[in-house]
């Protein structure tokens, strides 16, 4: 569970710096933000 919560963290912060890269700045930010807290470093919301 460790290690999937990890990728989708990765994936959600790849994302959203690609997001800001297309001048999409909020939904960037959103999504940074929301792989932060999913990652196992952050605040996870699943446990």
């Amino acid at each position: 569970m460790t290690t999937l919560l990890w990728i989708l963290a990765v994936v959600l912060v790849v994302a959203g710096i690609f997001a800001i890269v297309r001048k999409q700045l909020l939904w960037g930010a959103v999504l940074i933000i929301v792989g932060l807290l999913v990652g196992p470093g952050g605040v996870s919301i699943l446990g």
